[in-house]
């Protein structure tokens, strides 16, 4: 039976550990899994993309298998094809998709449809593959993912989502500070808190980054106006004491990471200073995104 990786919660807390661990060792050795020999991975691309495209590319290409990227605008998507159509038409010449795209639901409708492993690159609503390769980095680092603080201060975007559900699914305590009406999505959070429920994680919402800050292990950030939302520069406004700067790293533990999804903004959601201070962690976590997803993809395709 095929397996889909749309949402963080299809993969077990077994299975998060063992990717995460999975990664580490192919981090050393990185022709060492062939799982994709003679397999071709098609890579739909919706939105511009550095690390996600870069790292799905190569990691295919490590794993034995063809990448094929595939632009929106080169697809007859873009002239509104239906997209459980584009489904059953590509699998007929691919073994896989990976996907970036706006729309959640249509990740979902796809996977219906395409017979294969479909993976979520990014949607609006999650954002899977970067949660995994930021729970690697944070193993390297701090040698465990669980019984570990993560606060993200921000926008309640898909990357606050994700991890709301990751530490309920893996059962460490995440707390989220947004400026009010910026909140993660609520269906984000009635999931995490069901998750937390059997694995004893905590999620805690808030609208003061202080607060979300105390003692944390990982302070985390991204950027206040995501992608396709440049329009929005009135939301720099409502976002004024959210900036991760040295002041508000004065709250979280002594040894805390400080991690960033890039692109960043400096001077907006992280100060220069603190950037540079936590540089090799944030780009370890680029880095991470394509042993993570090789972990990934064997698991999938075992």
């Amino acid at each position: 039976m095929k397996r889909d990786f749309i949402n963080f919660d299809e993969l077990t807390k077994e299975e998060v550990l063992q990717v995460i661990d999975y990664a580490i060792k192919l981090k050393k050795k990185p022709f060492s899994d062939k799982s994709l020999k003679n397999k071709s991975i098609g890579l739909i691309f919706m939105k511009p993309s550095t690390r996600t495209r870069i790292s799905f590319e190569v990691g295919v290409y490590q794993m034995g298998g063809q990448p094929l990227y595939i632009t929106g605008s080169s697809t007859q998507i873009s002239r509104g094809e239906d997209i459980k159509d584009t489904g059953r038409v590509m699998a007929r010449y691919l073994d896989g998709i990976v996907i970036r795209t706006y729309s959640h639901r249509e990740v979902e409708e796809l996977a219906k449809y395409f017979d294969k492993p479909v993976i979520n690159a990014l949607t609006d609503y999650l954002h899977p593959c970067q949660i995994l390769a930021d729970l690697q980095t944070i193993k390297e680092r701090l040698g465990t993912v669980e019984n570990i603080k993560v606060a993200f201060v921000g926008d309640g975007n898909n990357v606050a989502n994700t991890w709301l559900i990751a530490g309920g699914l893996v059962g460490f305590e995440v707390a989220v500070a947004t400026p009010v009406g910026y909140e993660p999505s609520g269906k984000a959070v009635y999931r995490a808190l069901q998750l937390a429920k059997k694995s004893k994680g905590k999620i805690t919402i808030t609208n003061d980054p202080v607060e979300a800050v105390k003692g944390a292990d990982v302070v985390y950030t991204d950027v206040w106006i995501s992608m396709g939302q440049e329009g929005e520069k009135e939301k720099k406004e409502a976002f004024k004491g959210f900036t991760v700067d040295k002041n508000l790293l004065k709250h979280a533990s002594k040894k805390a990471l400080v991690m960033h999804c890039l692109p960043a903004h400096k001077g907006e959601e992280i100060t220069e200073e603190v950037f540079e201070k936590y540089a090799d962690v944030i780009f370890d976590q680029a880095e991470n995104r394509l042993h993570a997803q090789k972990s990934l993809l064997s698991l999938l395709y075992k």
